[in-house]
């Protein structure tokens, strides 16, 4: 009987072992490429200067609120307490509006961000799909691995495609 397994056991190896070896297999680290690629410089260069008014703008604003919070510290002592009052309240609401104006912009430029993201994995997806048809690979991971053999890591050349 043990014989008979491992005479089957040799016979099942020997029909298995040649076909994993034909099997070409690469990997890519997708957040390296996300980083390192040139569109991704060129994707936040196009973003800086899309959102650079508002950005200023928001600068500006939060400038002057410190600037007439400055100014009513200074001149609160000699104020009277309706117009220390009025100030007040518009300095809190100027700081509200100055928040929310940030928050916006913030979301407006994750937004963005994601959707150049969004467009740099689809010209990644594609480049190595028509990577892995040229130099026949079976083939190729990119997200939820444990471990890659740096043999296997094929993201360099991915991101030196993409330069192209």
């Amino acid at each position: 009987m043990k014989n008979l397994l491992l005479i089957l056991a040799a016979i099942i190896s020997g029909f298995i072992n040649p076909a994993f070896s034909e099997v070409k297999i690469g990997f890519v680290q997708v957040d390296k490429i996300l980083k390192e690629a040139p569109q991704t410089q060129t994707s936040n260069k196009k973003l800086e200067k899309e959102f650079k008014s508002r950005t200023e703008s928001l600068k500006k604003i939060i400038q002057n609120i410190q600037k007439e919070e400055k100014d009513f510290s200074k001149n609160s002592l000699t104020l009277s307490d309706t117009d220390k009052e009025k100030i007040s309240r518009k300095l809190q609401q100027d700081k509200i509006d100055a928040q929310r104006t940030e928050r916006e912009l913030r979301e407006d430029i994750d937004l963005r961000r994601r959707e150049e993201i969004n467009s740099l994995q689809t010209q990644v997806n594609q480049t190595i799909e028509k990577f892995a048809k040229e130099k026949k690979y079976d083939l190729i991971l990119y997200q939820g691995v444990a471990y890659a053999s740096p043999d296997i890591d094929i993201t360099d050349i991915v991101i030196k495609l993409l330069g192209k």
